[in-house]
């Protein structure tokens, strides 16, 4: 049996409760035997910068190098608001995602049928949700130059930000998007601004190549982002696979985690270029809530989404997506006997801890292999 290794990098906030949850069946999984994990720790975001004064140490970052697989909590609070802007918090996870060249961020929005009522929408246009976002994730105005505050004199000042896209970013993107797709209901979703950016522009022309020379034999189909996140309120399961930017990536799969009630239930995956040695990607999962500081150290956090990102690592970095399906089916369990954690609270819900929640869905699991 190989042996994988994992760094997991908890963070701040709720990152380290989570975490736990993970590091709970990791444990149980190797004493089976079902799998081998080999894994490492490492700070990142505040707690780094608390003890080394930086967001992400190198030492760390030759950690995530070397590791088959990065888990990764959360970043950010309060208390770090007034370091220096290139040291805050969340620059540790932009290092990752640059340095490790992860341009694919996979974040699936999955209503289970016990949490239908807990979205904000009405039952019947969110049971069944089964979406993916894929977020081009190194480019874009995020990383664009230049990225400037300018004192123009006179109590004035002018901020730039730049939003940069070349073919082949939209490319390599593009053929993730419409893997994705090949694999599941076969239909693709591209969304941008053409009518008024000219990165626009040139996104819908490059998916547009991509999918004639390619990938004919999908479905696809052209959306204006805003009238995108419209649509994502209105009717969400017209979509399937929806590939969009690094800026509407990050608005529009917001957008589809409250759709399914919390977005402690959201996980997401982000992956690099194929090895064309090993076959493997580097990559990093993680959880799409933030720290969440006011509830830290409460136990209050909701561990699923961390749970289910450690399920995206199996089955798109170990191939073991016949044990990602079973965390699947334990966490349906679990909510269908009325679970939940605090941000799922309902009527004739049993509220429970984040350990309490980590732990039923392990007892669950365990009961899947018998």
């Amino acid at each position: 049996m190989a042996t994988h290794k994992l760094l997991l990098l908890p963070g701040d906030g709720i990152g380290p409760e989570v975490i736990a949850e993970v590091k709970r069946l990791i444990d149980w999984l190797n004493a089976q035997g079902i799998a081998s994990f080999e894994t490492e720790e490492g700070l990142v975001g505040g707690a780094s910068y608390d003890a080394d004064k930086v967001s992400v140490t190198d030492a760390t970052m030759a950690k995530a190098q070397a590791a088959d697989a990065v888990l990764f909590g959360a970043v950010g609070g309060p208390k770090w608001d007034a370091v220096p802007y290139e040291v805050r918090p969340e620059a540790g996870l932009l290092r990752l995602r640059k340095d490790l060249a992860l341009f694919a961020n996979l974040r699936p929005a999955i209503c289970y049928p016990a949490l239908a009522q807990s979205s904000s929408l009405k039952p019947e246009v969110v049971e069944g949700l089964d979406i993916m976002i894929v977020r081009e994730l190194t480019g874009g105005v995020y990383f664009g130059e230049p990225k400037t505050i300018t004192d123009l004199g006179n109590g004035q000042k002018r901020a730039v930000d730049t939003q940069v896209y070349d073919t082949y970013e939209i490319e390599r993107i593009a053929r993730v998007a419409f893997d994705l797709a090949r694999k599941r209901r076969n239909k693709l979703t591209s969304m941008e601004k053409r009518n008024v950016m000219k990165s626009g522009v040139l996104w819908n022309e490059v998916v547009t190549q991509v999918h004639q020379r390619e990938y004919k034999d999908v479905t696809l189909e052209h959306q204006l982002a805003d009238s995108g996140g419209m649509q994502l309120v209105r009717w969400p399961k017209q979509f399937d696979v929806i590939v969009t930017d690094n800026l509407f990536g990050d608005m529009l799969s917001d957008i589809a985690a409250m759709l399914t009630g919390s977005l402690g239930m959201l996980p997401s995956a982000s992956l690099g270029e194929t090895d064309a040695r090993s076959g493997r990607r580097k990559a990093l999962y993680e959880p799409v809530h933030g720290s969440a500081p006011d509830i830290a150290g409460e136990g209050k956090a909701n561990p699923i989404a961390m749970l289910t990102s450690f399920g995206m690592a199996l089955r798109y970095s170990f191939d073991m997506g016949d044990l990602a399906d079973k965390l699947d089916q334990a966490i349906a369990a679990v909510l269908a006997r009325g679970l939940r954690t605090a941000d799922l609270a309902g009527d004739g819900a049993t509220i429970v801890s984040t350990a309490g929640m980590g732990e039923a869905i392990l007892k669950e699991v365990q009961a899947l292999h018998g």
